[in-house]
């Protein structure tokens, strides 16, 4: 099996298409990324929210036990 570059530098010149093949990986990547990121961030966003949720309800829940007495 041979290497379709000869060197690194043929490699990154993609045979003189560089700019739109290089353009084409950027234009994939970054939204994946951004996606990568946003969905981590929204992720430990919703896992706040239903831990604060949980420690609400359990004050209401003891608030009415100690008032109940």
């Amino acid at each position: 099996m041979t290497s379709a570059f000869a060197s690194w530098a043929d490699f990154f010149a993609m045979g003189g298409y560089a700019f739109y093949v290089w353009l084409a990986v950027a234009f994939t990547a970054v939204p994946l990324l951004g996606l990568i990121v946003h969905t981590t961030a929204q992720h430990r966003a919703i896992l706040n929210d239903v831990g604060r949720q949980q420690a609400r309800e359990q004050r209401i829940r003891a608030r009415k036990q100690s008032e109940g007495m």
